[in-house]
């Protein structure tokens, strides 16, 4: 294969990366020399856009940071490639990774995701929370999920594009687009990776004090854009068996059918219906278009 063949576009979000981002772009260039790289500068208050405007790289700029979304859906609409490569210009992502996971997108897959392996996380916390969602989006889409929030990934581009008013303005795109993929029934597959340290040894600029209701978030996510059923149905079941053993108790103890026992078994319904309509409105949602 001549890489440089490729009709390739090399997006990297980006916000205030000076520290890194003349040095990826350049490794890029090197790498791919007629790649199409597309800095998406997210509202930089430092020289960011004009260190990757020197090193090569195409620069679109944010009027103000939109978010890490905002900015690959920037980039995305400006591609001109068949293939998109995403990856952060932190200095994280190798782009000595590139070929492997361009390798693995020829063997028929639509999306190949960097999975980051053991010590590459920023924390232990968010190694454990990681772990939790690829456990989740593993049990939801009944695919093993090797790296459910990493955002190094080679997509098609017009596979990719089909899902771009699912995809949010923040962090959570990768989640999105992954599970996006899941369920229109795309081949999604991983290739191994090490994620470095940033490169000016700064805190990410995901804030941990957002974590937990991040955390929250991508959880619901994961199951409203996959099988809201297959989540909702587990809850209403738990809370049917909880007014149940209420109303055994109630009627060993006293002999009778308590409010409680009644609001529990509503509850239940109500949470079966509410994952019945949501599966529907999710299969509208993936509708082919076309």
């Amino acid at each position: 294969m001549n890489k440089n063949k490729l009709n390739l576009s090399i997006v990297m979000p980006a916000k205030n990366e000076q520290a890194s981002v003349f040095n990826m772009v350049s490794d890029i260039i090197k790498l791919y020399p007629n790649s199409e790289v597309i800095l998406v500068d997210d509202g930089s208050s430092d020289n960011t856009a004009n260190l990757a405007n020197q090193a090569g790289a195409t620069v679109i700029s944010h009027p103000y940071s939109k978010g890490n979304g905002a900015a690959i859906k920037t980039g995305a609409r400006h591609a001109t490639g068949d293939i998109i490569v995403f990856m952060d210009a932190d200095g994280q992502h190798s782009p000595a990774d590139i070929p492997r996971l361009l390798s693995k997108l020829k063997q028929g897959f639509d999306m190949v995701v960097g999975a980051r392996q053991k010590g590459s996380q920023a924390s232990i916390g968010r190694g454990l929370a990681n772990k939790f969602y690829n456990k989740f989006a593993s049990y939801m889409t009944g695919h093993k999920v090797e790296d459910l929030t990493s955002g190094f990934r080679v997509v098609k581009a017009n596979k990719f594009r089909e899902f771009l008013y699912l995809l949010p303005n923040g962090f959570s795109y990768p989640t999105t687009s992954t599970m996006a993929f899941f369920r229109a029934g795309y081949a999604v597959a991983y290739e191994p990776i090490h994620a470095a340290q940033r490169e000016d040894n700064s805190i990410s600029h995901i804030h941990p004090l957002k974590d937990g209701i991040r955390f929250l978030l991508i959880i619901f996510k994961v199951g409203t854009l996959y099988s809201p059923l297959k989540l909702f149905l587990p809850i209403s079941f738990a809370v049917f068996c909880t007014g149940l053993s209420y109303y055994g108790y109630t009627f060993l103890t006293a002999g009778r059918f308590t409010n409680m026992s009644a609001l529990m078994f509503t509850t239940a319904l109500i949470i079966f219906m509410v994952g019945l309509v949501s599966e529907q409105i999710t299969a509208l949602m993936y509708k082919d278009s076309e």
